[in-house]
């Protein structure tokens, strides 16, 4: 099984993609992170009071902190797709299950392999975004780190961006064609769902159920900026948020593996 997974990181780390993934997530990060860091501390003298920003310590910590992971979840999901898409575009997945013929044991690698992966591209999207937006509200005399909510946050914002490179990993299974498997994966994350999100909130009942879409339980996980374009819309707390998209993760990545232990790949 080791080796398994480490074969699983050297087929990752030997591309050029990793570090320019990286490098995005870093940089999308700290953009995100200084705009948002401005955006809640300016001024808000002369606003209505309806119309102003939450000004709670921590819920603006949070905010600011993630406010690039709207952006690097799509690229973890990308990177979930192309690390089973990849295999079968150029017919190496024949090859992995020859020097492996244990398929689940193959794909329990990807599994713990792209969890991983996700956490790390998590801890550079933190010393982006805690690195800038710490700066940006330390200079607009606002607390960096109000309360240890922050922390959880943090925290949990790695786990994250693992789930979210298994539901690309799902994806990229459940649709073979990986041009066609990235397109749909991104378009439905980062467009379909938000909208349906967005149209749930028209009926008395659909902000319950909007409380459920990957994007919304992502919300909820790290109490922070609203990656889901609903508004005020009901949240799940962060533990159930976890378990919502844990179970989305689950879903594809379980459905992806038995496919693919049954498939004939020759």
């Amino acid at each position: 099984m080791i080796g398994a997974i480490k074969s699983e990181f050297r087929k990752f780390f030997s591309t050029r993609m990793w570090w320019g993934m990286a490098i995005a997530i870093l940089l999308l990060s700290a953009v995100f992170a200084l705009a948002f860091g401005f955006l809640f501390t300016m001024d808000q003298a002369g606003v209505p009071p309806e119309a102003q920003m939450n000004s709670d310590p921590t819920n603006v910590a949070n905010s600011v902190y993630t406010a690039g992971l709207g952006v690097a979840y799509l690229l973890t999901l990308t990177v979930g797709v192309m690390h089973i898409g990849s295999e079968y575009r150029h017919k190496t997945i024949t090859s992995t299950f020859l020097a492996t013929p244990r398929r689940v044991r193959v794909m329990a690698a990807k599994v713990i392999s792209l969890l991983a992966i996700g956490a790390m591209y998590g801890v550079v999207s933190l010393i982006g975004s805690v690195g800038v937006g710490a700066l940006v509200l330390a200079s607009r005399g606002a607390e960096v780190f109000p309360s240890a909510e922050v922390g959880r946050t943090l925290v949990l914002s790695l786990l994250v961006l693992g789930l979210w490179a298994l539901i690309g990993l799902g994806a990229g299974i459940l649709i073979p064609n990986q041009v066609a498997a990235l397109l749909i994966s991104v378009a439905v994350a980062w467009i379909v769902e938000p909208l349906i999100g967005f149209g749930l909130q028209l009926f008395d009942w659909g902000g319950e159920v909007a409380q459920f879409l990957p994007s919304s339980a992502t919300q909820a996980i790290v109490s922070g900026v609203n990656t889901s374009g609903m508004g005020n819309a009901d949240q799940l707390s962060w533990w159930a948020g976890a378990l919502v998209l844990m179970a989305y993760a689950a879903l594809l990545a379980g459905v992806g593996t038995l496919i693919t232990t049954r498939k004939d790949i020759s």
